[in-house]
């Protein structure tokens, strides 16, 4: 049987898989990306109906190729996300297969290099780059409750309304997939519980700029890690409607019920934290912080945008936030329904090499495993 050689193996056919291969394509290193869907899989597939970008399109793109048909500072379909990722790969004749699975990934033993089996055969490279990125698989916790009568789902399964029963629906989670999934339900007419847990709610945009670009003047983008105790905060921000930013007050007003954190479930009951007033406040807290290194910014460089001190004013805190509620009974409350938009973990049990911690997560030091020959692209805070 005939083995197949190349310098370097590249798994996942997404944005760090593609944006690889084209670094490689410009070294002339001989490379191979395989992906086991199609290109940009889990934007189509994986991803709700109306999803779009959470940045603009002038920010959210690959640098050699903009996007046609938008406007720079619209918000791309996650389609068209998808179909982008496909030209980009066109532009520079990436080396993409699809439809092949990595199996198994292992060092050889008496030469150098790793052995790759996969859907489509063996194949032998130099060198390994895991591009599969950081929401491989979806996270339900523990405490969800085994009850038959229960619509259960994760975020990555949810595409529209439609496909939930009748009744009222419990979010759980409310970062930028549970508020804008919360959002949808409500505006199609559900009746909707909404689980918020502490976050970062930045502004969608201030004094005429978005804020990734104010990310990118104030060095957020640059830094290495994230500050002590906010490894796991979720981040509040939609590119829905056009772009806006979220507003926990305002979904309240909307008729969305909010809720603290989720506790536990027993008996047909659920019970939540009494954490949501506060959680609400230490995302206004984010809120306001960048609004004042903005401002800073703009003093200290004499610029000439638009004031805006209406950005800083509230709606009053709701009912539900002040009075939370701590229990339901789920039958009373109506809800036949549980989103969990609780995140996703990682899995590299393809990736034979003692470069994880106990958790399985990498151990890289910028991308650079401990495992010579084995790298990662596209996790968080990989600069």
């Amino acid at each position: 049987m005939t083995i197949e050689t190349t310098d370097t193996l590249v798994v996942g056919g997404g944005q760090a898989g593609i944006a690889t291969s084209e670094h490689l394509t410009k070294l002339g290193i001989p490379h191979i990306v395989l992906e086991r869907g199609r290109i940009a899989e889990r934007w189509r597939s994986q991803r709700w109906d109306s999803l779009v970008a959470n940045g603009p399109a002038w920010h959210d793109r690959f640098p050699n190729l903009e996007f046609t048909g938008e406007g720079p500072d619209d918000f791309p379909a996650k389609e068209r996300i998808a179909d982008y990722f496909v030209e980009y790969t066109e532009k520079f004749t990436a080396p993409i297969r699809t439809g092949v699975e990595v199996k198994s990934v292992e060092r050889n033993e008496g030469e150098a290099g790793f052995t790759i089996e996969t859907s489509a055969g063996t194949i032998k490279a130099n060198r390994v780059v895991a591009a599969t990125g950081p929401f491989q698989v979806p996270v339900i916790p523990a405490i969800a409750p085994e009850d038959d009568s229960l619509y259960q789902i994760h975020s990555a399964d949810y595409k529209n309304p439609q496909q939930m029963p009748e009744g009222a629906v419990l979010v759980i989670g409310a970062g930028s997939s549970g508020v804008q999934i919360a959002d949808e339900l409500r505006a199609s007419g559900k009746e909707v519980y909404l689980s918020v847990g502490p976050h970062d709610r930045p502004p969608r945009s201030y004094r005429g700029r978005d804020f990734v670009w104010w990310l990118g003047v104030l060095g957020l983008w640059d830094a290495e890690a994230m500050a002590p105790g906010t490894e796991h905060v979720t981040i509040a921000v939609s590119g829905a409607y056009g772009g806006h930013t979220v507003d926990f007050r305002a979904l309240a007003q909307q008729g969305i019920t909010l809720v603290g954190r989720t506790a536990s479930f027993a008996n047909g009951k659920v019970t939540f934290e009494s954490d949501v007033k506060a959680n609400i406040e230490r995302g206004d807290d984010n809120y306001l912080s960048l609004l004042d290194a903005a401002d800073a910014y703009i003093e200290r460089n004499n610029l000439d945008l638009p004031e805006e001190p209406e950005a800083r004013n509230f709606l009053p805190m709701p009912e539900c936030a002040t009075n939370p509620i701590l229990e339901l009974d789920l039958k009373e409350a109506g809800i036949t329904s549980i989103i969990w938009s609780t995140g996703f973990g990682v899995n590299y049990d393809w990736l034979k090499v003692d470069t994880f911690n106990e958790k399985g997560y990498p151990l890289h030091q910028r991308g650079v495993s401990r495992e010579p020959g084995v790298y990662f692209v596209g996790l968080p805070w990989l600069s």
